[in-house]
Formats: C-alpha cells, structure tokens, sequence
C-alpha cells in the first residue's frame, strides 16, 4: 500500500490526494455582500450538513495554498455575519464552474454567469434563483484552522429560512431526490450526477473568462441554449477573430449553409451540439458567424 504523511509532500500535491479521496462532495454555492453592499458569489466543496437542531451548515473558503491568500467570501463572512447558501444541480453546474474563475475584488458573479439575484427575506444576501434550494443563514462562527496555505476556515452558519422549489418536491412533500438533481464534486475535472455516474468540467481558464455578461444579447436569450451552454459560452477568454470565422466556415460547408439560410434556431442547435462535444470554439464561430 502507497502511504503518505502530510509533513512528507507539498500542499498542493496532498491536496489533490485528499479530495481525490474524500467524494463526492456537495457544493454550497456562498451568496455573501462586502462592507458596501456588493454580491459576492462563489462555489465550495468543502461543505456538508451537521445539525438539525439547530440546524446548522458549515462551509470552508480555505487559503489559497499558491499564495496563501483569502478568498472574498472569507473576508464577507467575518464582517458581515450572513451568507446565503444556494444548492447546486445539474441544471447550472457549469455556471457554477465559471462563478469560481477568479474575478477583481467588487465584480459581480451573479453577472459573470448568468445567475439571478433573488432578494432574501431575512438576510441581506441574494438567492441564487436558479438553485431548487436556498438557505438563508446568520453565521455564528469562523474557526481558522490554521495561518498557512490550504489551511481551512471553517464557516458554521445556522439555518434560519429554507427555501424549496415545488417542482422537485415528491407526493409526501418531500424533496425527490431523483427531481432535484444534484452533482457533487470529486477529484481533478471531474463531478458526479444523482443516479447518472460521472462527468468532466473543465477548470474556468486560469485568466479571466468574458462571463454570460459578455455574450451578445440575441444569443443570452435563446430559446435553445441552456444555462449550462451559456456558461460554457462565457468560459473563453476572448471572441474568434472574423478570419477564424470565415476560416471555420470555409472548412464547414454544413455550417456556412446554416448560416446562409440564416435560421437561427437551427444555427443554436448546431451550436449547442459542439458546445456538448466540449467545442465551445467553433460554437463560438458559428454563433458569431453572418
């Protein structure tokens, strides 16, 4: 058996043990406000359920283990004592994804991936809309584990209003748990889908993706795309160039037809399959394309 003691390997190098090791993991998907008043939204995996009286979750925004630096939840957590922590399902998962791109301190997540601000009734932070189920919490303590990189803070938030989505609600009034659809994380790209195995999602690009802020209006309101597709849309760091374009439909004779019949339905649908195929960038080429 291959044995490690922590002392022994880098941070980075146990980190990827541990959380290859310890899955699937629920995502608590942090909704928190700065000192001004700006939404801060952000995915963790190191989240789970551990109390029912008082009902109370507890969520860790670690230090970054390349610098040791603190994430903006972290730093809303210890001064503003209210979080909002909104369930993850497949229907977002890659909205999700790109929310945790590092973004400036002051930008707004919700924007950058398409997510909307759902007004709270007890806390100050927003709901994410879209997510079958909203916790609304008062955090009653932020324990840090420790000063260097990876270290955990452990935010304990105690439920004071829950917020269920019918639709995923079973004849007894429970939550179905085939409805509601829930993906937890596991090691490197990959997640896992309630009762579908696994899947990959690429890690957000190390620089800035444009977020669906960025994506023409015309293709945000699309009948076809979904969220996810929007998501996968705003992960590019920058939109083809017109000679990629033509270059791509010069070499995709199906695809240039689309476009000369000018359908836009069926150019989203063709779209939607490479993003599918994980081709944003020809999806992008055809999106784009006149």
């Amino acid at each position: 058996m291959f044995s490690i003691e922590p002392k022994d390997v880098s941070v980075g190098k146990l980190h990827q043990y541990l959380l290859g090791a310890v899955g699937p993991r629920p995502i608590a998907f942090a909704s928190t406000l700065d000192e001004d008043g700006r939404p801060n939204l952000s995915p963790f995996s190191f989240f789970n359920v551990f109390g029912s009286n008082p009902p109370v979750l507890i969520f860790s925004p670690a230090r970054r283990g390349r610098d040791n630096t603190t994430k903006h939840t972290f730093e809303n957590a210890k001064k503003t004592d209210e979080v909002v922590i909104n369930i993850v399902n497949y229907d977002i998962v890659q909205q999700m994804s790109l929310s945790s791109t590092e973004y400036a301190e002051g930008v707004n997540e919700f924007e950058k991936a398409g997510l909307t601000m759902l007004k709270s009734e007890l806390v100050k932070p927003f709901r994410v809309a879209e997510s079958p189920v909203q916790f609304e919490c008062k955090i009653k303590d932020v324990i840090e584990t420790g000063q260097e990189g990876g270290a955990g803070n452990l935010v304990v938030c105690h439920v004071i209003k829950m917020h269920i989505k019918e639709e995923i609600l079973d004849e007894n009034g429970y939550i179905d748990q085939h409805k509601i659809d829930q993906v937890a994380r596991m090691g490197g790209n990959w997640y896992t889908r309630a009762n579908m195995g696994m899947f990959e999602v690429p890690k957000p690009l190390s620089t800035l993706g444009i977020g669906v802020d960025g994506i023409p209006q015309e293709i945000r309101n699309s009948k076809t795309l979904t969220g996810n597709d929007l998501g996968k849309l705003g992960n590019v760091e920058a939109l083809p160039e017109n000679s990629k374009i033509q270059e791509f439909l010069e070499s995709h004779p199906e695809d240039a037809e689309l476009v000369k019949k000018g359908n836009r339905e069926n150019i989203h649908k063709k779209a939607q399959s490479y993003l599918q195929k994980d081709e944003p960038e020809n999806a992008w080429k055809l999106l784009l394309a006149k």
